[in-house]
């Protein structure tokens, strides 16, 4: 089962054996802490969660295909424009959908394709348009860990069982 998703967040620099981010934080006059990478990521997943919160109470807990699709166009939960396109042609295979950008510039907007199987299925939707949301909204920062988090909080799933939603509906695709 292939999710289709980007490889994480690539490291900086190695300090006994960590990966840490090569931003330093100032905290006081003469303290300074190295960010890990792990730091990083941990704040950004906890934003997307966060943000994925507001969104919920924003909109409530049914969220149908009328729903999602003005939530892509609501700039407080989703950075650029976004529209969804139905074609399992642009998608490699075992794929279930990708954020892929209109131009160069994000602010371009994206288009985010889904498989076909899925078009006839639109309370599915909204779990598998989700995990990529975090695309459009954070880029190439965004891991698998965003995308859990921000689908999970925007359904009021735990981050498991969202994760096991998406391996099944994954799952589903025809071979």
């Amino acid at each position: 089962m292939l999710i289709g998703y980007p490889a994480p967040l690539a490291a900086g620099v190695s300090s006994a054996g960590k990966e840490v981010l090569t931003a330093i934080l100032i905290k006081g006059r003469d303290m300074a802490y190295q960010l890990t990478l792990e730091d990083g990521q941990n704040a950004l997943a906890q934003h997307a969660a966060d943000k994925a919160l507001r969104l919920r109470e924003k909109y409530g807990r049914n969220i149908d295909y009328k729903t999602l699709r003005t939530i892509l166009n609501d700039r407080d939960f989703v950075r650029y424009p976004t529209t969804i396109e139905f074609n399992s042609k642009a998608l490699a295979q075992g794929f279930f959908a990708w954020a892929r950008p209109v131009s160069q510039r994000p602010s371009d907007g994206f288009t985010l394709i889904v498989h076909e199987y899925f078009k006839d299925k639109p309370d599915d939707l909204p779990a598998l348009v989700f995990y990529h949301l975090v695309t459009v909204n954070y880029g190439s920062l965004a891991s698998h860990q965003e995308a859990e988090s921000f689908g999970a909080a925007a359904l009021g799933m735990e981050r498991e069982a969202y994760y096991r939603l998406i391996c099944r509906l994954a799952d589903q695709l025809p071979l």
